[in-house]
């Protein structure tokens, strides 16, 4: 009989996969960090994927996304994520969901499902209303910083909010989370202070489909590297994997 999680199995056992295969995760954000999270919970044997994102994959998505193809530009980023995953894992039972999630569409999504919940979004408002929400509920979340601006795919850490520091993400994050009476929140953060962008003066850095509703187009932009969003990313899904199917 086949086996195509063979190589993990020799590692972990059967029990472990088994978790694995009965869990339920919901990853919101697709893109940089959110694409490599994805396949790699799909390569790992999870069971249920639900992705969450609204975004189509633009031209500036082709250093670094996982979903980017000159093939795929203008395509759903989630439909194109999940078509990936059913041909990685036919077993998995992923399911798109076109939607940016605001706190104007959060009872859309019914958390208390999941057993885990992976916060690639790149708002702070809707970072923060998806940590609430999951707070409230008991249903555990993992958050990514953030990832742009940054050369080293190895300072990535998974750490508590509360033990940050140089990152202007975590920092926001954390401020308002206090405010909400939330002082803990398992995240991946980079231990490397953000570069500042190098834009010539006649460079036009256009309003492209990465703008999220709640954000500026062009101040919001960071620069970045191929491999540091993916770092993250597989950061994200190993902390995942671990809790739910090995620890």
């Amino acid at each position: 009989m086949s086996d195509q999680l063979i190589r993990t199995r020799l590692l972990v056992g059967d029990e472990p996969l088994e978790r694995l295969k009965n869990a339920k995760v919901a990853v919101f954000g697709v893109g940089g960090v959110g694409g490599y999270c994805v396949e790699a919970l799909a390569r790992s044997g999870v069971g249920t994927l639900h992705l969450y994102d609204d975004d189509t994959v633009s031209e500036s998505n082709l250093n670094r996304q996982l979903a980017a193809l000159h093939s795929t530009l203008g395509q759903s980023k989630v439909e194109v994520i999940a078509h990936r995953v059913r041909d990685i894992n036919p077993n998995c039972a992923v399911v798109a969901f076109r939607m940016f999630y605001l706190p104007q569409n959060a009872d859309d999504v019914e958390l208390a499902q999941y057993d885990y919940v992976v916060d690639c979004i790149d708002t702070v408002t809707a970072k923060l209303e998806l940590t609430t929400r999951c707070n409230a509920l008991q249903v555990k979340i993992i958050s990514a910083m953030g990832t742009g601006n940054k050369f080293d795919p190895s300072a990535f850490v998974v750490t508590d909010i509360s033990k940050t520091q140089g990152c202007p993400l975590a920092r926001t994050m954390r401020k308002e989370l206090r405010k909400r009476g939330i002082h803990h929140l398992k995240v991946v953060y980079s231990t490397e202070l953000p570069a500042a962008p190098l834009y010539p003066a006649e460079l036009e850095i256009p309003e492209t489909s990465e703008t999220r509703p709640g954000s500026t187009a062009r101040r919001d932009t960071p620069g970045s590297m191929p491999f540091v969003p993916a770092a993250a990313g597989l950061l994200l899904a190993s902390a995942v994997v671990r809790e739910i199917g090995i620890f």
